[in-house]
C-alpha cells in the first residue's frame, strides 16, 4: 500500500509562476505558444521500436513488497506486449514539470516523453495550448467501456479526447470526531466557534477554491468571478478573526494526527492512510458537495510512440489491472468495475477495499461530487494574486 508521503509532495501552489509568465508573454506581443493540431504529431515508431518513456509522480504505482524496483502491473504489461517501458518518477510539482517541458513544447520540439501524468487543472493548460495529442479511442476499448461516467466530461476536455484519468480523488473535509465531539456535515460547520484556530485549509489555489465555493452553494461546473470574489472575501474575514489556523500543503496530516488541528480541508487518499493509524479521523463529503479531481495521462506533442502509449493507457483500464493499482495507491479508482474484482478476492483486507467509499464512492456520495470548471489563463493572474495574498505566499 502507498504511504502518506506520495501526496505530501507538492502538486503546485496555484501561483502565477512560469505559467503566469507564459500568459503574460502571450499578451505582450511575444509569439503565442499555441500549437496547431496539424503540428502536434510525428511519425510513429511503435511498429518497429517497442518502447515507451513514461513520466509519473513518485509512489504512484504498485511496487513489489520484497523488491521496490519491481512494479507488478507494469512488468506484466511488458511481458505481455514486448514493449519496454522506461518509467521515471520525475514529476514532483505541476508547475515545476511545466517549466521543465514547456521550452520544448512551445518551440515544436519533442519532450522525450511518450506519456505524462499531471493534475487536471494543469492538463487544462496543456489542452488550451495545444501541447498534447488527441487519442485514438478506437484503440482503447477498455477506456471507452470502463471509464467512470463522472470523469468523462471535464470542462477543459469534453469527451476526454486528450486525457485519461490515472487516479482520481476527492477534496473534502477530514476531522477528529472524538475530539471535536460533533459531526461535520456542511462546509459551514468549519466556521463554528468551537473550531476557532483549529481549522486548516489547503494553500494551493487550484486545490482549495472549489470546495469553498461549494460551501456557498455554488455550482462549480459553471462558477463565475463573482463567486470567486465572494469566497475570497469570506476566507479573508475568517483569517482576520484568527479562525483559520494556517494554510497547508500535506502537512495537515501531521496536524490532524497530533490533535493540534481538529478539522482540515483534505484529500480522500491521505485520509484512508491516516485512518489506519487513527480511527477517530473521519472524511466527509459535505452535503453541498465536494470536488472530484483526477491526475491524468496525456501524450505530449511529437511523442515518438503514440500507439504504444495508447496501448499502455488502455491496459490500465482492464478492471483486473485497475484493481491491482487501486489496492496499492488507495485513491478513487477511475474504473468502477474494478470494485467487483477486489470484492471477489480471498484476501479479507483486499476485499474490504471494495467497500471503502473513498476508493469506490457509493451512489449517495457520487451524487454530491462534481468536477470544477478550471481557472482560465485570463483569470489566473488576478485570482492567484488575490488568493496568494490571503494565504501569505
Amino acid at each position: 500500500m502507498a504511504d502518506l508521503s506520495r501526496r505530501a509532495l507538492l502538486r503546485g501552489v496555484g501561483g502565477i509562476g512560469v505559467t503566469g509568465a507564459l500568459a503574460a508573454m502571450t499578451g505582450c506581443g511575444v509569439p503565442p505558444a499555441y500549437v496547431e493540431a496539424a503540428d502536434r504529431g510525428s511519425p510513429d515508431r511503435s511498429a518497429r521500436d517497442h518502447r515507451i518513456a513514461f513520466a509519473n509522480w513518485p509512489l504512484y504505482i504498485d511496487v513489489d513488497d520484497h523488491d521496490k524496483q519491481r512494479r507488478p502491473t507494469l512488468d506484466a504489461f511488458q511481458r505481455r506486449t514486448g514493449i519496454s517501458v522506461t518509467y521515471t518518477e520525475e514529476i514532483n510539482d505541476n508547475d515545476e514539470f511545466f517549466g521543465k517541458v514547456s521550452p520544448a513544447l512551445m518551440n515544436h520540439q519533442s519532450t522525450g516523453r511518450d506519456l505524462i501524468v499531471i493534475s487536471d487543472w494543469m492538463c487544462a493548460r496543456f489542452v488550451r495550448l495545444g501541447w498534447v495529442q488527441e487519442m485514438d479511442r478506437a484503440a482503447q476499448p477498455h477506456v471507452a467501456k470502463y471509464l467512470d461516467p463522472l470523469l468523462r466530461t471535464p470542462h477543459f476536455d469534453p469527451g476526454r479526447r486528450h486525457s485519461v484519468p490515472w487516479q482520481s480523488g476527492i477534496t473534502g473535509i477530514a476531522y477528529n470526531r472524538r475530539k471535536l465531539g460533533r459531526e461535520i456535515k456542511h462546509t459551514s460547520d468549519l466556521w463554528k466557534a468551537d473550531l476557532r484556530g483549529r481549522v486548516t485549509l489547503l494553500s494551493g489555489l487550484d486545490e482549495a477554491f472549489a470546495l469553498l465555493m461549494q460551501g456557498n452553494g455554488v455550482d462549480i461546473t459553471r462558477w463565475t468571478a463573482d463567486d470567486f470574489h465572494r469566497m475570497t472575501d469570506q476566507i479573508r474575514g475568517l483569517v482576520r478573526k484568527g479562525h483559520i489556523r494556517r494554510f497547508t500543503g500535506n502537512d495537515y496530516i501531521k496536524d490532524l494526527d497530533s490533535g493540534d488541528v481538529l478539522a482540515a480541508q483534505a484529500y480522500s487518499g491521505d485520509v484512508i492512510q491516516l485512518q489506519a493509524d487513527n480511527p477517530d479521523i473521519e472524511f466527509v463529503v459535505p452535503q453541498e458537495g465536494a470536488e472530484l479531481w483526477a491526475e491524468s495521462l496525456m501524450i505530449p506533442n511529437l511523442a515518438a510512440h503514440k500507439r504504444d502509449a495508447e496501448r499502455l493507457i488502455d491496459y490500465y483500464y482492464e478492471p483486473a489491472v485497475a484493481a491491482e493499482l487501486a489496492a496499492w495507491v488507495n485513491y478513487v479508482c477511475p474504473v468502477p468495475a474494478a470494485r467487483d474484482v477486489l470484492a471477489s478476492s480471498k484476501d479479507k483486507e483486499r476485499a474490504a477495499l471494495a467497500e471503502d467509499p473513498l476508493i469506490f464512492p457509493d451512489d449517495a456520495m457520487r451524487g454530491r461530487l462534481a468536477i470544477a470548471r478550471d481557472i482560465t489563463s485570463k483569470e489566473r493572474i488576478e485570482f492567484a494574486k488575490e488568493w496568494n495574498a490571503i494565504v501569505g505566499l
